[in-house]
């Protein structure tokens, strides 16, 4: 079962985090709000943060000038997740993405099911790794948020979680591009 080993050292991450919205300003941002508190709350580190419109190669732009940044081990994105025409950020995550971690939008559902039951199916929420960085894709609400942060993100960038944890391979997320 997941637990916490206290005999290993925290070890915080530098964590980006990018709204899609056409119509919010930081100022009205709770989603991005929402993810900020908790991950500073949790020792990490806020290393940007930005609002981006809804649209797929502005957003594909920004997760890649985040990815070759060696000051970022993370994004988390908020909203553009839906089914909506103008939805597309899940797309744009998938452009950018090596690999995808397939599991993370199946346990996300699980959560998902356990508070708004089967309109769970509506979110499109996905993570994946490109050029040694993990690229999350949320829901726009702040439950979505909160309940992807509590419930398997704020976990698994705890480098104490066992049996194991994402932080704990960091430095092999890019080792496909350091082979000669």
């Amino acid at each position: 079962m997941s637990r916490i080993d206290e005999s290993k050292d925290f070890i915080p991450v530098r964590i980006a985090i990018l709204t899609v919205s056409d119509t919010r300003s930081l100022a009205e941002d709770r989603s991005g709000d929402t993810l900020v508190q908790r991950l500073e709350a949790d020792g990490h580190i806020l290393a940007d943060r930005k609002i981006i419109r809804d649209e797929r190669a502005e957003i594909a732009a920004q997760l890649r000038a985040w990815c070759a940044d060696p000051g970022i081990d993370v994004v988390i994105s908020t909203g553009g997740t839906g089914l909506t025409g103008r939805d597309v950020t899940v797309e744009a995550h998938r452009d950018v993405y090596e690999k995808e971690i397939d599991a993370f939008g199946t346990v996300f559902t699980i959560l998902s099911m356990e508070k708004i039951g089967t309109s769970a199916v509506q979110s499109r929420a996905t993570g994946g790794v490109a050029n040694g960085t993990y690229l999350f894709a949320l829901p726009g609400s702040t439950g979505a948020c909160k309940d992807a942060w509590d419930g398997i993100l704020g976990k698994q960038f705890d480098y104490r979680h066992r049996p194991c944890n994402f932080v704990e391979i960091m430095p092999r997320l890019d080792e496909h591009l350091r082979r000669k």
